[in-house]
């Protein structure tokens, strides 16, 4: 066993576009904004710093889009997982945020804590949402002990893994921001699992 922890460095994709601000997009397959691609170009640079020594990634095209810049510039070839697909919200698919009370009773605020109850209708029950994810992230830690792996994907998804790695309720991960284009790092130490850096954008000045 290596004495290095395996680091999952978990990158959301870049801005959508405009139309689907706010709406629970989903499994929708929605291209990125303007401002999204200029993310995906200033995120580049900081990924070839990076040199991960794998990338794993999203086969949807918001994902694709914001990997682009980075392929051009020499990126690893990256291994497309079905199971980094975002979460299926069912009959909240392609709803605004602000439509979903008046069309269906329930907060949108509690999307979250929704799922983890299966109780919005039609949408990927949490049991299977869950199980996907971990156990497409075991496998990538198991084949890459002690390295930095990369993995592009979606603020439900990344919310999931860490709800999953930590053993934490998926609601409790309400309280933290997942912005577009952000890194969150996951040191894997076996058995112990550290969150190292949460909702990191490179490309955006501090605060």
């Amino acid at each position: 066993m290596s004495a290095s922890p395996t680091r999952l460095h978990l990158l959301r994709h870049a801005e959508v576009a405009v139309p689907y601000h706010r709406v629970f997009a989903g499994r929708l397959d929605v291209p990125l904004s303007e401002e999204g691609h200029r993310q995906a170009a200033a995120l580049a640079p900081w990924l070839t710093r990076l040199a991960p020594d794998a990338v794993y990634a999203s086969p949807m095209l918001r994902v694709r889009q914001t990997l682009e810049p980075w392929l051009r510039q020499g990126a690893p070839e990256p291994v497309f997982c079905e199971e980094l697909r975002e979460v299926d919200f069912g009959d909240w698919t392609g709803v605004a945020w602000d439509d979903i009370q008046p069309r269906f009773g329930q907060s949108p605020w509690d999307w979250l804590r929704l799922l983890e109850q299966n109780a919005i209708r039609n949408a990927e029950p949490v049991e299977a949402f869950r199980g996907r994810v971990h156990s497409c992230l075991q496998r990538i830690a198991s084949e890459h002990p002690g390295r930095n792996v990369a993995v592009i994907c979606h603020g439900g998804v990344i919310r999931m893994a860490l709800a999953a790695l930590c053993a934490w309720p998926l609601a409790a991960t309400a309280a933290l921001a997942v912005d577009y284009a952000s890194i969150t790092r996951i040191a894997l130490h076996n058995p112990r699992v550290e969150v190292e850096l949460l909702n990191y954008q490179p490309w955006r000045p501090l605060p």
